[in-house]
């Protein structure tokens, strides 16, 4: 197991660019799955999440090629079917939540698929009922066998149908979108994700020759075809790393620039941090975030607290409000966090209460911030990544810290950051990464 020694308070300066979404690469890598014909993707992010999935679809039959670091092209033309239903391809999907994406494309192609519960992030239940009812309205059937403790799904041909979703889900709508486009007539989703991911996705399979109208909106049109075949296609920066750049620099930075950002598709994330108080500018594609000797807590027009909460899109992301949070811990006033997707996301704050934030968690899904306005420095402290976006809040506020923090489980982090100490220390950070 590695770890992170952070020795805290050093400012950082100068320029970082983020990496190509991590989210957005698990969806179109998996759409390759569709045709057996090349498709060439650009600005896949160096990270293990990603890298366990492209090993993971090599073996499986997948012809990989990487064109350099961050560029690939992948040919799905001779998949072994077998190795598809083998014990030992479930095992390696139930280690890897980005698998569960491979569903939609296995199923629309061959009409065939088995499901084992993914790993990922320990941030309470994530269920798959959304991914199954969609499969089942479009006619799939489900088969549980005992003995593997795995679901086997099979159709001989997927019908187009309307269905309304029971909640915006983003990998959910990806999967029932990438099995609905071989699907016979047309397929309606209603009650959609309409993440940025979502639309990159869908234009990748129009490029391929889908059928897929009403992009942006959360009502989906897909009229199916008979096949599809190669593209190229370029993923969007990661707008999760591009605000915890924007949390480092309101918390550590002597003045930051977050280079081509995407602005367009970052939708409220700038927003969030404004409320906070954190000051930036938008030159060109460029976020530029000043040193922050104070920033101060806005509130509702009527006095009351303000309240940050996680909502579908555009609302605010889920993944943005562990590092918000700790923004939060250094500023002036006072705010409520509703983090209301998943029940274990906050637990990590009792590690910043451990550094002396002033946070007073109410629930599962709740936690009052009351700023420190930089009077008082977090401590240093030792402590464990959770889950990806938990580890890089504990990383800024270690960045912080008086003294030398260590984190453990750094392989939470690395599953969504490239190389983050290197770019962080490339600033002026004291990160080192060692082994236990």
């Amino acid at each position: 197991m590695e770890s992170f020694t952070i020795e805290g308070g050093h400012l950082l300066k100068g320029s970082i660019t983020p990496q190509g979404a991590k989210n957005e690469a698990l969806q179109v890598i998996c759409a390759t799955l569709l045709t057996d014909e090349e498709v060439t993707i650009q600005n896949i992010p160096d990270i293990l999440d990603v890298n366990n999935l492209i090993l993971l679809l090599k073996q499986i039959g997948v012809k990989v090629n990487q064109l350099n670091r961050h560029d690939y092209s992948f040919q799905a033309s001779d998949l072994n079917l077998d190795y598809l239903q083998s014990d030992e391809f479930v095992r390696k999907c139930a280690a890897l939540r980005g698998s569960v994406l491979m569903i939609g494309p296995l199923l629309a192609r061959y009409g065939r698929a088995v499901v084992a519960e993914p790993g990922g992030d320990k941030i309470g239940r994530r269920r798959l009922d959304t991914h199954f009812l969609g499969f089942k309205y479009l006619g799939a059937k489900f088969d549980f066998n005992e003995q593997r403790n795995v679901y086997e799904i099979h159709s001989n041909k997927l019908k187009g149908c309307y269905m309304l979703l029971d909640e915006a889900s983003v990998t959910g709508t990806a999967n029932i979108i990438m099995a609905a486009v071989f699907a016979k007539g047309t397929t309606t989703i209603y009650n959609a994700a309409c993440e940025p991911y979502i639309q990159q996705l869908c234009h990748l399979l129009n490029k391929m020759g889908a059928e897929i109208s009403g992009i942006g909106s959360n009502l989906l049109t897909i009229v199916g075809v008979d096949k599809l075949h190669g593209a190229q296609h370029r993923i969007l920066p990661d707008m999760i790393e591009v605000g915890s750049f924007i949390g480092m620099a309101a918390m550590v930075g002597d003045g930051i620039r977050i280079k081509d950002v995407s602005l367009q598709n970052l939708g409220i994330i700038p927003e969030a941090f404004r409320r906070l108080g954190v000051k930036m500018k938008v030159e060109g594609d460029d976020l530029v975030i000043p040193r922050q000797t104070h920033y101060i807590i806005d509130s509702f027009i009527d006095g009351s607290i303000m309240t940050l909460a996680d909502a579908p899109w555009p609302g605010l992301t889920p993944d943005l409000l562990s590092v918000l949070l700790v923004v939060a811990t250094q500023a002036r006033g006072s705010v409520l966090f509703h983090q209301k997707m998943f029940e274990s996301r906050l637990f990590f704050v009792d590690k910043l209460i451990d550094m002396g934030a002033q946070i007073i968690l109410c629930d599962p899904h709740r936690a009052v911030v009351v700023g420190h306005d930089r009077r008082k420095r977090l401590r240093a402290g030792r402590m464990t990544s959770p889950d990806i976006r938990a580890g890089i809040a504990l990383l800024i506020a270690a960045l912080s810290a008086n003294g030398t923090s260590r984190i453990d489980n750094v392989a939470q982090i690395d599953r969504g950051y490239e190389d983050i100490e290197a770019r962080l220390n490339a600033l002026g950070a004291h990160i080192q990464r060692i082994s236990s």
